[in-house]
């Protein structure tokens, strides 16, 4: 098997997403009504539990690409650490975000060893922790900021766009398993 030292890190700026649609997965974050980013992030994870169930989840399509199993682990972290950002922004004046090394995430956690029902498992219970989050948020609550550690500022409202984005490309990423088991 592969370990994910052989993946090559995406060091891509991807806070564009919240100014056009993403050509790649489609989704235009900006337009996204803020009220439906809860449900948004739950309908995200149900397309998860497919991908965890397909036969071949755990299947690297190629070396330096990952599995659907750790692009899920993955989707499970991101989904944890944007509750704490969120947590973050409602508690906080204009807190900063402290770094995270999605890559080096991937290493330690040993996302290419992880079984996939305990990634879909994890990964249900952390996108329902956010999404009710996202739900809780009212009124100028949306308006509230925070700053990522490269300079990258936010609102909870556009925080949870960028976030929407994320989980929703790395699904596409991984739509060949789910096409594959329809052909």
């Amino acid at each position: 098997m592969s370990t994910p030292a052989e993946i090559e890190p995406d060091t891509k700026d991807w806070t564009w997403v919240l100014e056009r649609p993403c050509a790649d997965c489609g989704l235009d974050a900006g337009a996204v009504d803020r009220t439906s980013l809860g449900e948004l992030v739950r309908d995200n994870a149900v397309g998860w539990q497919a991908v965890l169930a397909s036969p071949r989840a755990a299947e690297r399509p190629a070396p330096a690409t990952w599995s659907p199993t750790e692009y899920a682990a993955h989707v499970r972290d991101v989904h944890r650490m944007f509750l704490g950002r969120v947590d973050l922004m409602l508690t906080e004046d204009d807190p900063v975000f402290a770094n995270w090394d999605q890559d080096e995430t991937a290493l330690a956690e040993r996302y290419d060893l992880q079984l996939p029902a305990d990634v879909a498992s994890g990964l249900a219970i952390a996108a329902g922790e956010v999404a009710a989050a996202y739900d809780a948020v009212a009124g100028r609550d949306w308006e509230r900021a925070g700053t990522r550690s490269n300079g990258s500022e936010f609102t909870v409202e556009s925080l949870g766009r960028y976030h929407l984005h994320d989980v929703v490309h790395h699904l596409w990423d991984v739509r060949w398993v789910l096409a594959e088991g329809a052909g």
